[in-house]
């Protein structure tokens, strides 16, 4: 069956760094764009970073420009996202997404989610 399966998450101090790893199964990853996602309590959940199918492009939200990086490694089916000077504005739970259009069907699938906390 499908997984996505996040880690790496934890506490860290402002100005922090933490990878964050989602493993994935199940699924044809190299065909998926692959998006991170984060969630602060009582606030809706926003895209941080997205990247394509073969890595080639990437996009961020302007909140982590500079900051996060976002990337593949297809033969591992294992998407990651490298948070660097973390602000405690970035606490929040982060889900990995993978998305998929082929033969008019959308295929859409996400991670349990990792808590990121960032405190000093």
């Amino acid at each position: 069956q499908v997984q996505l399966v996040e880690s790496g998450g934890g506490l860290v101090q402002p100005g922090g760094s933490v990878r964050l790893s989602c493993a994935a199964s199940g699924f044809t990853f190299s065909r998926y764009v692959m998006r991170w996602y984060r969630q602060a309590p009582g606030k809706e959940r926003e895209l941080v970073a997205a990247i394509t199918s073969a890595g080639g492009t990437t996009n961020y939200a302007d909140s982590v420009k500079g900051r996060f990086t976002i990337s593949r490694d297809n033969a591992k089916n294992t998407v990651y996202l490298q948070m660097n000077s973390l602000k405690p504005e970035d606490t929040a739970v982060y889900y990995c997404n993978a998305v998929h259009t082929g033969w008019g069907k959308a295929y859409n699938y996400w991670g349990q989610g990792t808590q990121v906390t960032v405190s000093s």
